[in-house]
């Protein structure tokens, strides 16, 4: 098994076996660069297999596969209008991703925000106080 992904394994004989992969961690499911650039034409509008296949040096089921991790992930959502599905980014898996980005970007300044106050009182042992 990988980290992110839960594998489950379907017999197509008694000697070969299908592995098909869920990806549920959405880092992990945008960690390959293809994968991102198909979520990119899917943020910047609703688009289908065909539409994005169109616009990337990369087939259709090719992108269909990837569209089905980024789904599993819950970064994207599948309306169908007609025969055709379109992918469209999921705002609730945006948001848990932004979220977690916040929590490294706050803990970080913190980090800098105290290393700036220990140099300026080593710097500063007079004064005994933060700038």
């Amino acid at each position: 098994m990988r980290p992110g992904g839960v594998w489950s394994f379907q017999s197509v004989s008694d000697s070969l076996r299908i592995v098909s992969v869920a990806i549920r961690d959405p880092w992990y499911a945008l960690a390959d660069p293809t994968r991102r650039l198909v979520f990119g034409k899917v943020v910047a509008r609703p688009r289908s297999v065909t539409e994005i296949a169109d616009e990337l040096p990369v087939s259709r089921p090719a992108v269909s596969q990837h569209l089905k991790v980024l789904l599993d992930a819950g970064l994207v959502d599948v309306d169908r209008q007609g025969r055709e599905r379109r992918y469209r980014p999921r705002r609730e898996g945006l948001a848990e991703l932004r979220q977690e980005l916040e929590s490294y970007w706050v803990q970080t300044l913190d980090a800098f925000k105290n290393l700036a106050e220990e140099s300026y009182r080593a710097n500063n042992p007079s004064e005994g106080t933060t700038p």
